[in-house]
């Protein structure tokens, strides 16, 4: 624990330098430049709106009323969480072999690069927030419990890198994960309740998503931002433990792998 807390002290400026040429270089040569950062996920909103809410029609059961661009910011809650978990998750399995240059020096603390890419995913996902608050702000009311929302996502937060600590390593020496993963998330996006509340799912369905990590998160965004109620306590305290712990797992895993990686690169 000691040593991970220490790896932020001793390298916050360069984590802080990398982030910002990760973010910076996504959008490089293009015209908008870092503003395709906030007009991106606001075009996926309006697509959202029209698709879901106008030619579909739908309903999120008994929780919203009938305005449809409700609908659409109930589906933007989850969409930001999964998208910020997915560009984690599909990045990592290539992340040491992307930056080969960078494993073969020796002085070089290898185990910032999945803190860069969550701090990336971060940034978008933080303009994904900002988007969501102002179509809350025109269309609804903003409800107070908003405030919460940093404490219902930070459990993801810490799950997601646990994992890019893992598939970050395990990339290296299996390279068919990154394909794998792909697969995987696919299948998870639409295993969470992202598109449809869980009370449209058969009971006896029902634990597959139970199980889901994202499942809880999401419905607590919602919780805060849209119904303005409080998180789950219960679900929240024991996906924090248990995002701690793979938090922990995955960083102790990189470390006593990430010796053989420049032998195998």
């Amino acid at each position: 624990m000691k040593q991970s807390l220490l790896l932020y002290k001793n390298n916050k400026h360069l984590i802080f330098q990398l982030v910002k040429r990760d973010i910076l270089q996504r959008y490089r040569g293009s015209n908008l430049g870092l503003l395709w950062s906030f007009f991106t996920p606001l075009f996926m909103l309006i697509i959202y709106t029209y698709f879901f809410g106008f030619v579909f029609n739908n309903k999120w059961g008994g929780a919203l009323s009938d305005n449809k661009y409700e609908f659409a910011l109930v589906l933007f809650c989850g969409l930001l969480v999964f998208n910020f978990f997915s560009e984690i998750i599909t990045k990592s399995p290539s992340l040491m072999v992307g930056n080969t240059n960078l494993v073969k020096k020796v002085v070089f603390p290898l185990e910032i690069l999945p803190i860069v890419l969550t701090g990336s995913a971060l940034f978008h996902m933080f303009v994904s927030i900002v988007i969501l608050f102002i179509g809350v702000l025109i269309v609804g009311t903003v409800h107070w419990t908003i405030i919460f929302l940093p404490l219902v996502i930070f459990p993801v937060i810490l799950l997601s890198l646990g994992f890019s600590w893992f598939l970050s390593s395990l990339g290296v020496f299996i390279r068919d994960i990154s394909q794998f993963i792909g697969l995987v998330m696919q299948a998870l996006m639409f295993m969470s309740p992202i598109f449809y509340p869980i009370s449209v799912i058969p009971e006896k369905l029902r634990f597959i998503y139970y199980i889901n990590p994202l499942t809880y998160v999401v419905e607590d965004v919602r919780r805060v931002v849209m119904w303005g109620v409080f998180p789950n306590w219960e679900f929240t305290l024991i996906g924090f433990l248990l995002s701690l712990m793979v938090y922990f797992l995955g960083f102790s895993w990189f470390i006593k792998t990430k010796g053989g990686f420049s032998d195998v690169l």
